[in-house]
C-alpha cells in the first residue's frame, strides 16, 4: 500500500506554482465586474457627471440675454467657461460615487466571505490588496478621465453657440481637465482605505461622505487652522486646482497650485498604503 500526503488547506504543494502578480491583476480586475453594484454606478455617475455640467453650460447659453454687455465681454476673461467644464455639484456626484465604488471594492468581499476564499488561496495579502489598488486607481483613472474631457467638450460646445467658450489651449483649461479627472482615482482610493478599515459598507460610505464632503464644508476658511486643515482635504485641493482667478481673489489664506497637486499625491498614497498593510496587519 502507498500513503498519499495532501497538503494542509491554505498551503501550497511543491506541484502548485505560485499566483503572479499579473494572475492578481486579473483577478482583481474580475472581481470588480462581477460585483453588480459597481458597473451600474459607473453607467449612472457618468451621464450624472456629465449632465450637471452641460446644464450649467445651458442655463449660460439660455438666459444670456439677461447679461449686461460688460458681463458678456469679461465671460471669457472671469473664467467662467472653465466653471461650467466641471462644477462643484459634478464634483460632489464624482466623489460620493467613486469613494463609494474603493470602498466596496473591498466591503464587498468581506460581506460575502469572499476575502477569506481570496486569502486562503493566495496567503499574501499585501500582494493581494496591491493588486486591488491597481486595478482600481487604473480603471477609475480612465474613468475620470473621460468624464472630465466629455463634461469640457459638452459644456465648450453649449457655450459656443454665444462666442462664450474657451478651448484645451487656454491657459487654465488643461489643469481644470486634469484635475477633475484625478479626483476620481483619490476619491476611489481614499474610499478603499476607509474600507479596508471599518470592513462594513454603511459605515464605509457614511465615513467616505464625513471625510471627502462634509469635513471641507465645516472647517471654515476665514481662519487660519481651519483654512490649514481645510487645505488638506481633496476637494479642497480640487476647488483650489479647478478656481478662476476671481475666486482666488476672495482667499483669506491663498495656496499655490502646487500645494493642491501634493495633496492629491498625498492621498493617493497614503490611501494605497493604508489599504496594502491595515489588511495584512489586521488579518494574520
Amino acid at each position: 500500500m502507498t500513503t498519499v500526503r495532501t497538503a494542509p488547506a491554505g498551503h501550497l504543494t511543491q506541484d502548485e506554482p505560485r499566483a503572479s502578480f499579473a494572475d492578481l491583476l486579473a483577478a482583481e480586475w474580475l472581481k470588480m465586474w462581477s460585483l453588480r453594484s459597481t458597473p451600474w454606478l459607473y453607467v449612472i455617475t457618468a451621464p450624472a457627471v456629465i449632465a450637471f455640467n452641460a446644464g450649467t453650460a445651458y442655463d449660460h447659453y439660455k438666459y444670456w440675454y439677461q447679461h449686461d454687455g460688460q458681463s458678456r465681454t469679461s465671460f471669457v476673461a472671469n473664467g467662467i467657461p472653465l466653471v461650467d467644464a466641471f462644477t462643484a455639484n459634478s464634483a460632489m456626484v464624482l466623489v460620493l460615487a467613486l469613494a463609494t465604488i474603493g470602498a466596496l471594492s473591498v466591503t464587498g468581499e468581506y460581506g460575502t466571505g469572499l476575502i477569506r476564499t481570496t486569502f486562503t488561496a493566495v496567503p499574501a495579502r499585501r500582494s493581494v490588496m496591491a493588486a486591488k489598488v491597481l486595478v482600481l486607481a487604473t480603471v477609475t483613472t480612465v474613468f475620470g478621465a473621460l468624464g472630465s474631457a466629455a463634461s469640457f467638450a459638452s459644456a465648450q460646445a453649449i457655450l459656443s453657440g454665444r462666442d462664450a467658450s474657451v478651448s484645451l489651449g487656454h491657459p487654465d483649461a488643461l489643469r481644470v481637465v486634469v484635475a477633475s479627472a484625478l479626483l476620481a482615482p483619490v476619491a476611489a482610493l481614499a474610499g478603499l482605505a476607509i474600507g479596508s478599515v471599518i470592513r462594513h459598507t454603511g459605515g464605509a460610505v457614511v465615513n467616505c461622505v464625513v471625510v471627502l464632503l462634509l469635513l471641507p464644508i465645516v472647517l471654515s476658511s476665514r481662519r487660519h487652522l481651519a483654512a490649514v486643515l481645510q487645505h488638506t482635504l481633496p476637494f479642497s485641493a480640487w476647488e483650489r486646482l479647478t478656481s478662476t482667478r476671481m475666486q482666488r481673489s476672495n482667499d483669506l489664506f491663498p495656496w499655490g497650485t502646487g500645494g493642491a497637486w501634493t495633496v492629491y499625491a498625498l492621498w493617493a498614497l497614503a490611501a494605497g498604503v493604508l489599504a496594502v498593510f491595515a489588511v495584512h496587519r489586521r488579518d494574520q
